[in-house]
């Protein structure tokens, strides 16, 4: 559990969004996100007020990380922008992740 460090996504919605490229790739989202969960990998998310904006929280090494993001940016690039920053600021997830997986 020491080379996994907590990771930010954020994504925002591209002014020329197509509703049906967003529908056509829910699928495949959904499936990058159920793969990630069912190697053990912590995520969450949520979407801000403005209807455009999203933020998830991840945690993996570095390769895991990267991986993540360009299977997550490669099925929704043609109307998201994303960004993936590393979070030092918040090594209380790693707790909480060991916390949850003991009880």
């Amino acid at each position: 559990m020491a080379d996994k460090t907590p990771y930010v996504l954020v994504s925002v919605f591209k002014e020329d969004a197509n509703e049906q490229e967003v529908a056509g790739a829910a699928g495949r989202i959904a499936t990058i996100i159920d793969d990630w969960n069912a190697k053990g990998n912590m995520i969450w998310s949520g979407a801000f007020d403005d209807n455009k904006t999203s933020m998830s929280v991840i945690e993996g090494d570095q390769k895991e990380v990267e991986g993540f993001f360009k299977t997550y940016n490669d099925a929704s690039k043609s109307f998201l922008s994303s960004y993936m920053y590393q979070w030092d600021a918040m090594p209380i997830l790693s707790l909480l992740g060991q916390k949850q997986v003991v009880q």
